[in-house]
């Protein structure tokens, strides 16, 4: 069995921007090769899990996703950081084009895209998770039965601000400021 971080990649590793598809407009957020470094020392995968709206609304193919992941990994091999896979969603159910409007399994916070990593890897769900900025993020991991962090980055620290607010209980199980902090947290419940 294999214990695996999940990622989302726009807000969590990446500065969120509007439909990121060319690699000039990529920009690693500050800290991100140190924390999957971390990770990656610890002994977990790393995976990303992407919805791509978009593809389905044509703005961009599918061949672009895949040219920017494979960049993406080259400027994070030589941090030694490296994303073990990557899976994408082209689909959107409302405002998708062609055979990429449908409602599917893998456009979080569906498991589509997790249960696709299952054929590449055996994933240990009681030792692996999921990060990401946005409730859709951690409510699929929490869909596929891990345990989600969210992050402050992107989206994230707005929508825990909000969930404080309200004295509501968030659908995560743990809140970090950065992906450092989210993976020092990972790495210390690895290690009970």
């Amino acid at each position: 069995m294999e214990r695996i971080v999940f990622l989302d990649r726009d807000g969590t590793l990446n500065e969120e921007v509007h439909y990121l598809h060319r690699r000039e407009d990529l920009k690693l957020i500050p800290g991100v090769p140190q924390a999957l470094r971390l990770l990656k020392q610890a002994g977990y995968r790393l995976v990303v899990v992407t919805n791509q709206a978009g593809v389905a609304r044509g703005y961009y193919k599918e061949s672009d996703v895949e040219a920017l992941h494979r960049y993406m990994n080259r400027v994070l091999e030589r941090e030694g950081a490296a994303v073990d896979a990557y899976y994408y969603c082209p689909h959107h159910p409302e405002h998708g084009l062609g055979k990429y409007k449908t409602q599917c399994r893998c456009r979080k916070p569906g498991t589509g895209m997790f249960e696709m990593a299952e054929k590449d890897f055996e994933v240990d769900k009681a030792h692996s998770f999921m990060v990401g900025d946005k409730l859709l993020d951690v409510e699929a991991g929490r869909n596929y039965g891990i345990a989600s962090i969210l992050v402050g980055t992107g989206y994230g620290r707005e929508q825990h601000q909000k969930d404080m607010d309200r004295g509501v209980n968030p659908v995560y199980d743990h809140y970090g400021e950065t992906l450092m902090d989210a993976a020092r947290w990972i790495v210390e419940k690895g290690q009970v």
